[in-house]
């Protein structure tokens, strides 16, 4: 147990079903809607590499996951990012930046965007699609100079501190499925260990090719019929999903204390 709450008093998300702030995610939750759809065409051929027979090598057995759109819809120039560099950069970092800059006007916090604020930056990021489509395998001309730095996860967490002018911790951390939470409870520690005074904490992924499913597939892990029946007899699988949430963290008494919005406390965390 932590010896002080942590209060969460911005957030930022983009989620399926046309989810992109607190109230229109709260909507779909309160809804009990089903935001799963088939592969959107922009991402791949789903007839290409769906097949209902489990085990065929190259196919996967699912083509329903939850998708989020407006992958394209970034204005690289807000965030002081040049039109050059932009289409290297994986959009799993700009929907971070998207979501960290509306935390931080979700808790109506100003930056002091000249001398730096004191917020630590804790990021989970696991998949790397984007970084796969920029070289073939035998074709590396679609790399350019940005490609490192567009397609690494440390860079998830470091834009947001370098765009911003955030001075605490920054990092990104991959768990897989439990890189987002596990990343919270390295934001918490470091806000209570006196390492920051607040701490933006969250995490990311998108599905730009059909590697994730394939290979899932493959495992027996994904439900064919696109529905996850989490504590059921009739559970056949997960369902892949995509998105980015971030929240905005502060000790609870300073919260109090300076009046800001809090959605919700964190009373413990642990690894």
């Amino acid at each position: 147990m932590q010896k002080e709450g942590i209060a969460i008093i911005g957030i930022g998300c983009r989620f399926p079903g046309g989810v992109n702030d607190v109230e229109s995610f709260w909507k779909v939750l309160a809804e009990g809607r089903d935001v799963v759809s088939e592969v959107p065409s922009d991402r791949w051929n789903i007839e290409r590499f769906y097949d209902p027979e489990p085990g065929i090598a190259g196919k996967s057995i699912a083509k329903r996951g939850g998708f989020i759109s407006g992958l394209d819809q970034f204005d690289p120039q807000f965030f002081g990012i040049s039109p050059r560099e932009a289409p290297y950069i994986d959009p799993q970092q700009p929907l971070l930046l998207e979501t960290a800059w509306e935390a931080i006007e979700d808790a109506g916090i100003v930056l002091d965007l000249e001398n730096g604020t004191d917020i630590g930056v804790f990021m989970g990021v696991s998949h790397n699609d984007y970084q796969n489509i920029q070289g073939g395998a035998t074709d590396r001309s679609g790399i350019s100079a940005h490609s490192p730095t567009g397609s690494a996860h440390s860079i998830g967490a470091n834009r947001i501190s370098y765009c911003f002018n955030l001075k605490g911790p920054s990092m990104s951390m991959d768990t897989a499925c439990s890189s987002a939470l596990t990343a919270v409870h390295i934001a918490c520690e470091a806000m209570l260990l006196g390492r920051c005074k607040m701490a933006m904490a969250g995490g990311v992924t998108v599905m730009i090719t059909p590697d994730g499913f394939i290979g899932f597939s493959q495992a027996g892990m994904l439900s064919p019929d696109g529905n996850c029946k989490a504590f059921s007899a009739e559970a056949n699988g997960f369902v892949r999903g995509e998105g980015a949430g971030v929240v905005l963290l502060k000790r609870l008494s300073e919260a109090l204390a300076d009046g800001d919005p809090i959605h919700g406390v964190i009373l413990g965390t642990s690894l």
